[in-house]
């Protein structure tokens, strides 16, 4: 008798273990995705952002009624872990929440390097994953069918610098700083590939430190050659110090361009400094997109602003857009089943007030430009494209001197 009752508890125990492995994708009335996301390490700023940009989208669709599959009606939940900006953290993590929590919905990490981490995982157990901060061309030339990404990819982030330059001034000279990540080295080919067609000239070619955390170097070579421009990608950390010791320097450059900048809030937390960069951007709060879940760019703003105290970068508005993306594609496919969802998620082709999201075969959304906005008067405003501009490019960056 001992024995049937231990073999029964084992039955028992062995079919609610698999019952919760096969549906923890739909616990109840809630669909479960999964994101590991950086909150400590070198990316916890931009991570943080991602992690609240998911939970607004989630919030905003949860109280518009959710998503009804099958007659149904579900609300968004979100699992998360720290991958601590760690590429192989995050990678365990992933397969952690797929083969241990059952998860079959996956929301991208923040960062190109995490999200090349994570992608062969996904892939390898057919679980579809909405990135939304992965931008590295190499993630779209693996042939993934289960990536999809709502972001332009990183080569294009710079390029519109490097023409305004080129509209300012033939032959300009050209110093960069770039962090040795998939990110910026994507940026870099995108901002060579301009500076080649513009007959520019690179006078400094540097990598960045480990840790982003020292530019003196590059900055003093900069006083001494007098570039036209300045390109510098470290994402915020890079952004930040760059611009703290531009500032410490009084370093004169006519124009400088950065990556990463409004999420650092260079001007808030530098006390000014920040004016008259230029930053590459996904997004803007300016923009005329619009959707019916958070209206326009300025609403959503609004809305993330009274949540978080903060202007919201566009890291957290595309971070939203990827919940977005998710709900449509359940209703579409009108199925949990996750290679039905895929397909859904294939042939998505929506508007956002993150701007339009279509998926080419690759998984990269081909509709959505990207723009460039200068720090004027502490405001962030968008010079190009001209088509959506808010102001004019001021140009030459005053002296330091004349400030």
């Amino acid at each position: 008798m001992k024995k049937i009752i231990v073999t029964f508890i084992s039955a028992l125990a062995l079919l609610f273990s698999y019952s919760t492995l096969s549906f923890a994708k739909v616990v109840g009335d809630k669909i479960v995705l999964g994101a590991a996301v950086s909150l400590t390490g070198k990316y916890a700023t931009n991570g943080e952002h991602t992690q609240r940009g998911y939970d607004l989208g989630a919030k905003i669709i949860n109280e518009a009624g959710g998503v009804k599959v099958g007659g149904k009606t579900y609300q968004l939940e979100i699992q998360y872990y720290d991958d601590e900006s760690n590429a192989a953290k995050a990678a365990a993590l992933a397969q952690r929440l797929i083969e241990q929590d059952g998860v079959e919905y996956m929301l991208g990490p923040y960062g190109s390097g995490l999200t090349i981490a994570i992608a062969p995982v996904t892939e390898k157990f057919g679980v579809p994953m909405v990135e939304a901060n992965g931008a590295s061309r190499a993630l779209f030339t693996k042939g993934y069918k289960y990536l999809f990404a709502v972001l332009n990819s990183a080569d294009q982030y710079l390029n519109s610098a490097v023409d305004l330059m080129a509209e300012k001034k033939k032959n300009a000279t050209v110093a960069m700083a770039f962090e040795q990540d998939a990110f910026s080295l994507d940026v870099k080919l995108g901002v060579m590939d301009r500076v080649k067609a513009n007959g520019m000239k690179v006078v400094i070619d540097d990598a960045l430190p480990k840790e982003l955390n020292d530019m003196t170097a590059t900055l003093q070579k900069v006083k001494a050659l007098k570039p036209d421009l300045l390109i510098v990608s470290g994402h915020s950390k890079g952004a930040m110090t760059g611009v703290k010791q531009i500032t410490d320097l009084k370093v004169d450059v006519p124009m400088i361009a950065m990556t990463h900048c409004d999420a650092a809030a260079i001007n808030k937390n530098l006390g000014g400094g920040g004016d008259y960069v230029l930053c590459a951007a996904q997004w803007h709060k300016s923009l005329a997109y619009k959707d019916s879940f958070f209206g326009s760019g300025k609403d959503y703003a609004k809305l993330f602003e009274s949540i978080y105290k903060y202007d919201p970068p566009y890291q957290a508005a595309e971070s939203s857009a990827a919940l977005l993306v998710y709900k449509e594609a359940f209703e579409r496919a009108n199925s949990f089943d996750k290679d039905k969802v895929r397909d859904a998620l294939a042939q998505t082709d929506m508007q956002t007030f993150y701007g339009p999201i279509k998926f080419n075969a690759a998984g990269q959304n081909t509709s959505k430009p990207m723009v460039l906005f200068q720090v004027q008067d502490g405001k962030n405003n968008v010079v190009a494209p001209v088509k959506w501009a808010e102001a004019k490019l001021i140009y030459p960056i005053p002296k330091w001197s004349d400030r």
